[in-house]
């Protein structure tokens, strides 16, 4: 699916909001590993880690109506963190663990404050939970780096562009957060729960999205994408045993969704 999403779009909004051609070398290089890696590092080792306090709720009785932000935001922050790690290059998985944290760091943050406002209407607030974590994470990381200008907003020839100037600060911002997300999960903390995504979340700067929407205009696809993915169908011997297996390829993304509701609505 990342490889087939990664190949749909091109790369005209790389090239409209990416803040140089170092940034879009990058991209091009490690781009989708780097996808990959933080998909991979978010579902396994974010979402599988992380305890409560003895004697805490779920997150869904104790941050309530923010706990899947909280997680989904807290999973990124996990992966982010250990992105940027020369063990991912001992690992065989890249030649250069530098530039795929670097790549990673890029692409979060540009989509995290500027390339995924293009889903959403203007005036809108942003409702969506994966993508309000990441406003979030990237908002609050960007507000705390100001004073060592760890990320720098540039405005060029009426164009807003986010550039990191300090990965290895970042990366120490990315922790800190992830230590804080830890801290609200592991203790219930609603309050720090409300405030962190409704203070960096939620609302969208109007003038920058209005730039957004009016710089996507350029381009023809759609902000989303969906997949129509093959069914697999075992085929059995006279004793049960699976001899082969048949893909069966749904002809629209309609007939799939409909057969998965028919097939899994169970459980829901």
């Amino acid at each position: 699916i990342i490889e087939a999403y990664s190949n749909a779009g091109g790369t005209g909004r790389l090239k409209e909001y990416a803040h140089d051609e170092e940034e879009i070398a990058r991209e091009r290089k490690y781009g989708k590993t780097a996808s990959k890696l933080l998909t991979a590092l978010h579902e396994v080792v974010g979402h599988a880690s992380g305890l409560l306090n003895e004697g805490v709720g779920q997150p869904k009785e104790t941050l309530k109506n923010y706990a899947s932000t909280m997680e989904e935001g807290r999973a990124d922050l996990v992966g982010l963190y250990y992105l940027m790690d020369p063990k991912l290059q001992e690992l065989g998985l890249t030649d250069n663990w530098k530039e795929l944290g670097m790549t990673a760091f890029d692409r979060y943050i540009r989509n995290g404050m500027v390339t995924q406002l293009i889903r959403i209407e203007l005036g809108d607030d942003i409702e969506e939970d994966h993508m309000v974590n990441r406003q979030w994470v990237s908002a609050w990381v960007f507000e705390k780096g100001k004073d060592d200008n760890v990320i720098e907003k540039v405005v060029r020839e009426g164009k807003t562009y986010y550039n990191i100037n300090d990965y290895s600060k970042l990366r120490e911002l990315f922790g800190q957060l992830l230590r804080e997300t830890q801290r609200i999960k592991s203790e219930g903390d609603f309050k720090a729960a409300q405030d962190l995504v409704e203070g960096y979340g939620i609302k969208v700067d109007q003038e920058l999205h209005a730039e957004v929407l009016e710089r996507n205009k350029a381009f023809k696809t759609p902000p989303y994408s969906g997949f129509v993915n093959p069914v697999l169908l075992p085929e059995t011997d006279a004793a049960g045993e699976i001899t082969d297996i048949k893909l069966l390829q749904p002809e629209t993304f309609v007939e799939q969704m409909l057969s998965y509701s028919g097939t899994y609505s169970f459980l829901n």
